[in-house]
């Protein structure tokens, strides 16, 4: 490529430009070695978007790689595609991940979390698969306390609303947190799952020289340009300034290019077909490009744009939302454009396949930048570090933490209620009542709570069964044990609704990578994720790494927990036998199978009520979780259980008013004598669920519990709606309803 140019953008740029775009030194002189000469502004960009952590995660990718990335039923292994694949039988595959938008929602909560629901979409139906289930996983600062807390919870909750209800895909579940430390960096993970038929699975791929590449769904605009720079640095005072990267939604939009591209998809018209995400038109050429071991030719004044006079690097960057790159089979250009024709969508070619590895863009007749896609990306030539770990001062001061030091309350029945107030424990129906859950009407959670989301496969017969979970304080406490205590919950989620877990999704959120103590954190939780996820059998099939998640004042960094969420999906063979979480009738058994031990570490109720923030993470055995979760499943097909629910968050309590609540029934329970009644009805001992069980199938539950290895008590019975506890009155449902589903509203209405 010639140098000898008047274009500044063309012009060759020094290590200064390099360190500006967010390049360092060593990366520089890598890109003027894998080219050959110095690189000009143009390319300078590209290498910088691309070799960000959030595309190339070169501060993760090391480990990442140590995960468990294969199993029987998986069809395509992790960075293979555009999101994971799994075989859930009947010729159908179910595409599935997770990601993150946590920097845009902190500078603009609408348009960051709106815009973070039609990426993640975009991604299932790129594959051929039609979405079918949205999930979500948020984190917020305290809500009572902080007035910009609530700002984010609003606009995040209604840019995730408004997107998904327009688009048309119903929001099946998940999780929202809130801690002090998200105060100034929320967590917005979405989750999307979609179905496919095995032999019509679209790959993200090019090849074939020749064949025309294409760019169709929206105009291309200036939102959101170094937006995945800009997710590869810390929020700070100033970050508002970068509000331009920032993309900018339109869920009609989607709509249509969904079905535009399954129409596209139901032809064999297509090479390959990609989401332009992070890093646009760069990412998804060189991706590509690298996968099929070709090069591109690509005219960038042929892009159709939003805003005249838009620079090569602007295009290139350029995160638009609704837009994806097709490679077209040669000679059936026609076919694919009367489909965009016919859904009103921009349909235009904007390059060819070429022989080689290079791609190369022109702006009319000058070329303004020529790299190998190889060296762009992810696995290829993109950079790969391994960062400075050192162990936090404050894990050995949890492990110094006794229950013993702990003074037990006075009163129980206020701190129960007390609990049920926490923003933590309350209802979230603040939150879902602004999602649509019944659009499509393949919803089977609506009117049967269960612990895992569950979604009809008309075409086969059988559910999925879906879940977000992570506790970042558990993380936080103990990265290994806590990351896989967020596998375990998520596989018990989907144990107690009936269904077997065969696959993860990931999204990891930490801190700067940069800090040794955050990359401890980090390594530790990858090593905990994967023995979990090999306990499991549940291979990691994908996700999301985001760093930076941090608060930066006063010159100091203060990271958020660290939060792995997990996306687990898991297949109910028969809808029949799907599990519900809710008490069905007056006089039913109530047993708690697992163990329970005297532990209140790590708590809500010791967080909350004693104001106790250091403790290790709370009891858990994976051994134990996994009989009990294999226990769960027979008692569930045997049909002798009428529900069935985790412990988790607020412990035993918490989860004996959530499955009183939707029959408006109760309970008369007696705690274990040998264990204080605190830690036995409000720590979170993980491998624990609360079943109910009908008089007449008293005989078959016990012969089955017996023949196992999990221990089970029995706790008491379900009443008609008095709650009671150690025969003392801990007042009614409608008391406990009242508390439960009255807190965020009302912190919510403040200003």
């Amino acid at each position: 490529m010639s140098t000898l140019t008047t274009n500044p953008d063309t012009a060759p740029a020094g290590v200064e430009t390099a360190k500006k775009l967010g390049l360092l030194p060593e990366e520089f002189e890598k890109i003027t070695q894998v080219l050959g000469r110095t690189p000009n502004f143009t390319e300078l960009s590209i290498y910088s978007a691309m070799w960000s952590e959030h595309c190339s995660y070169k501060n993760s990718i090391k480990q990442l790689k140590t995960l468990p990335r294969s199993g029987p039923k998986l069809l395509a292994e992790a960075g293979q595609e555009n999101a994971g694949l799994v075989d859930i039988g009947d010729g159908w595959a179910c595409a599935f991940k997770i990601e993150s938008h946590n920097h845009p929602s902190a500078i603009e909560p609408y348009q960051g979390a709106a815009t973070g629901v039609g990426g993640i979409n975009r991604d299932i139906f790129t594959m051929g698969a039609r979405p079918i289930a949205q999930l979500n996983s948020l984190r917020f600062g305290d809500i009572a306390k902080e007035a910009s807390s609530r700002w984010h919870m609003r606009g995040v909750v209604k840019g995730i609303g408004d997107y998904g209800n327009a688009f048309g895909v119903p929001v099946l579940g998940g999780e929202v947190y809130f801690d002090p430390c998200y105060t100034t960096n929320p967590l917005v993970n979405a989750m999307s799952v979609g179905i496919v038929r095995t032999d019509k699975v679209i790959s993200a791929t090019s090849h074939g020289v020749g064949n025309p590449v294409f760019i169709v769904g929206s105009a291309t605009g200036k939102d959101g340009i170094h937006g995945a720079s800009f997710a590869s640095k810390d929020i700070t005072e100033t970050s508002m300034d970068d509000l331009p990267a920032v993309q900018v939604g339109d869920p009609f939009m989607e709509k249509l290019l969904l079905e535009a591209s399954l129409e596209l998809a139901a032809t064999d018209a297509i090479i390959g077909m990609q989401d332009m995400g992070a890093a646009g038109i760069t990412c998804s050429t060189s991706e590509m490009s690298a996968k099929g071991g070709c090069g591109m030719d690509i005219q960038l004044d042929k892009v159709p744009t939003r805003q005249q006079g838009m620079r090569a690097w602007e295009i290139l960057l350029s995160e638009s939302q609704e837009r994806m790159l097709v490679v077209v089979k040669k000679g059936r250009e026609a076919e694919v454009q009367a489909i965009f024709d016919k859904w009103d969508l921009n349909c235009v070619q904007i390059g060819t396949v070429t022989e080689g590895g290079t791609i190369r863009f022109f702006q009319g007749d000058e070329l303004v930048a020529e790299v190998p896609a190889e060296s762009l990306v992810l696995g290829g030539g993109a950079p790969v570090y391994e960062r400075e770990i050192k162990e936090p001062a404050y894990f050995a001061e949890n492990a110094k933490f006794k229950t013993d030091d702990v003074d037990e309350p006075d009163d129980l029945r206020r701190v129960a209620y007390d609990l049920l107030a926490s923003p933590n424990i309350a209802s979230k129906r603040w939150v879902s009542e602004q999602y649509d859950s019944m659009v499509r009407t393949n919803n089977m959670s609506t009117n049967a709570p269960s612990d895992a989301g569950l979604v009809l496969i008309k075409e086969t017969g059988k559910a999925l069964a879906v879940t977000v979970d992570c506790n970042g304080r558990y993380v936080h406490s103990d990265p290994y044990k806590g990351a896989m205590i967020a596998v375990s919950e998520a596989a018990r989620n989907i144990a107690c609704s009936g269904g077997e877990p065969c696959g993860v999704t990931n999204c990891l959120n930490f801190g700067n990578p940069y800090d040794p103590e955050v990359y401890w954190q980090f390594s530790q939780a990858i090593k905990g994720m994967g023995d979990a996820c090999r306990a499991y059998d549940t291979p990691v099939t994908g996700g999301n790494v985001s760093f930076y998640n941090h608060t930066v004042t006063d010159k100091k960094n203060i990271p958020v927990f660290p939060t792995p969420t997990i996306g687990m999906v898991g297949i109910v063979p028969d809808i029949t036998k799907r599990m519900s979480l809710d008490f069905k009738q007056k006089g039913d058994l109530i047993y708690l199978l697992g163990r329970s031990t005297e532990d209140i570490a790590c708590s809500e109720y010791l967080t909350r009520i004693h104001k106790i923030e250091r403790s290790p993470a709370p009891y858990f055995d994976i051994e134990e979780e996994r009989r009990l979760h294999t226990m769960l499943l027979i008692l569930i097909r045997k049909g002798v259980i009428n529900a069935a629910h985790d412990i988790s968050d607020g412990g035993l309590w918490t989860s004996l008013v959530e499955m009183a609540l939707p029959r408006a029934l109760g309970f008369d329970v007696i705690t274990d004598s040998e264990i204080r009644p605190d830690a036995f009805l409000f720590g979170e001992g993980q491998g624990r669920a609360v079943v109910s069980v009908s008089d007449e199938q008293e005989t078959p539950f016990l012969d089955f519990m017996q023949a196992s290895r999990v221990p089970f008590i029995l706790l008491g019975h379900v009443t008609k709606g008095k709650l009671m506890v150690d025969d003392a009155p801990f007042g009614t449902i409608d008391d406990a309803r009242k508390v439960y589903e009255e807190a965020i509203p009302k912190i919510m209405a403040e200003q």
